[in-house]
Order: structure tokens, then C-alpha cells, then sequence
């Protein structure tokens, strides 16, 4: 049985009170303050103060408590909006918005099965928002949105984590190696390369996001205006 439909044990007052509520909670805290490396069964039990297999009796491996993790943090992800392209860049956002609140999302994101109430409630939210759209278009188009935040939120928080190990600011990283590409790019080798390093846009983050979600969306949009 899944952990999603298995009961939980009786309510064991003392000598501390559990749940999978309480143990999904301390486990988010944990990762959120030093990543999945900070996660385990008994790193949990641990900051509880409690026996590991006390833990057992309501989620049976680790696997099954980061399943639970995933689904806790998808209620902070709720799409909205008037038409399908509202809704769908909602569910982009706030995936988004979600992942940058806690890093270790990114991990997880796309390789597990999302199963959980949160989950579900999430595509349900999606679904509806598609209704008058064809499903031969529907499914194809939120596979592409997601597939698209999934990579775009991986990249954004490997970037992240990097800047952090580095200890250099965008700033610093480009008073570092910007000499060498000058350098580089004068050689005339890469020519295409250096207009469009030279001439290119200059995007923040935020700005990089919503262009490329944009392209998703006009293609979306010129399928079923087709």
C-alpha cells in the first residue's frame, strides 16, 4: 500500500508526539538549511529527539519521505487564472517561486511520481484551466511547460549553488575571467560567438525565465490558433 493510503499508528502521546505531518515538516527545515544531505530517517528522529524506529511506523524509507516532502512544499503551488495561457504561466511561477525556496526541489523535481494530494490538486488546478482546449494539445503543452520550469530551475539554482562555492558575485566572475575572453574572442576565432556575447541581450534571471517561458507559450498558442 502506498504511503499516501497507509494508515497511521495510534497516537502515542509519550513520550513525544508524532505524525507524518510533524516529521515531513522538521525533514523540509532540515533540507532547506543544508540540502537532501540532511535528510535521512534518523537525521530526522534526531532533531525530533526521538528513536529512529519510531519513525518507521509512519513512513517506511527514505524514499517514501521525500515523496512526502515533494507533495508538502506543491501546496505553496497553486495555478490560477482566466485563460489557459494565464494558468499555465501561473503553474511556471509558482513552481518556480517554490524551487528558489527550497533549493533541494530542483533535485527532485521530474524524476519522481507525484502522487501526494498536493500534487495531484496541482494538475487538477491545470487541467481545469485547459478545459475547452483540445487534449491532443493540452497534454503535449503543459509536458513542455514543465519540462521547460524543470530545466530552467535546474540551471538557476546549479548557478546559484556555484556562485556560493566560488564566493564571486556576477561582478567578480566577470572581472575574473572577462580579460580572458577579450582575449579570446580578439583572436578572431569565434566570431559568432563574440557578437553575441558583445551584442546580445544582457538578461537578468528573472528576465531569462519569462522570455523562455514566453517562447513556450506562443508556440502553444499558434498550435491551437491552427
Amino acid at each position: 500500500m502506498l504511503v499516501w493510503e497507509r494508515p497511521e499508528p495510534p497516537d502515542r502521546p509519550a513520550p513525544a508526539p508524532l505524525s507524518r505531518e510533524l516529521i515531513v515538516k522538521t525533514a523540509i527545515r532540515l533540507a532547506d538549511a543544508d540540502g537532501l544531505d540532511a535528510v535521512s530517517l534518523r537525521k530526522v528522529a534526531a532533531a525530533l529527539d526521538v528513536g529512529p524506529m519510531r519513525l518507521y511506523g509512519y513512513i517506511a524509507t527514505k524514499e517514501e519521505l521525500l515523496d512526502l516532502m515533494v507533495d508538502a512544499v506543491h501546496a505553496e503551488v497553486r495555478p490560477a487564472g482566466d485563460s489557459w495561457r494565464e494558468v499555465l504561466r501561473s503553474l511556471a511561477e509558482a513552481l518556480r517561486r517554490t524551487a528558489h525556496q527550497h533549493e533541494w526541489l530542483a533535485d527532485l523535481l521530474g524524476g519522481r511520481p507525484q502522487l501526494g494530494p498536493n500534487t495531484l490538486a496541482t494538475s487538477e488546478a491545470v487541467a481545469s484551466g485547459m478545459d475547452g482546449v483540445e487534449l491532443d494539445t493540452v497534454v503535449p503543452a503543459i509536458t513542455a511547460v514543465n519540462s521547460y520550469v524543470v530545466g530552467a530551475v535546474r540551471r538557476e539554482i546549479a548557478e546559484r549553488r556555484a556562485e556560493r562555492a566560488s564566493g564571486m558575485d556576477k561582478e567578480q566572475w566577470q572581472s575574473t575571467y572577462g580579460p580572458y575572453l577579450l582575449r579570446t574572442f580578439a583572436t578572431g576565432r569565434f566570431p559568432a560567438l563574440a557578437k553575441f556575447v558583445h551584442d546580445g541581450p544582457h538578461l537578468d534571471a528573472d528576465e531569462t525565465f519569462h522570455a523562455g517561458l514566453d517562447f513556450i507559450l506562443d508556440g502553444v498558442e499558434a498550435r491551437i490558433s491552427s
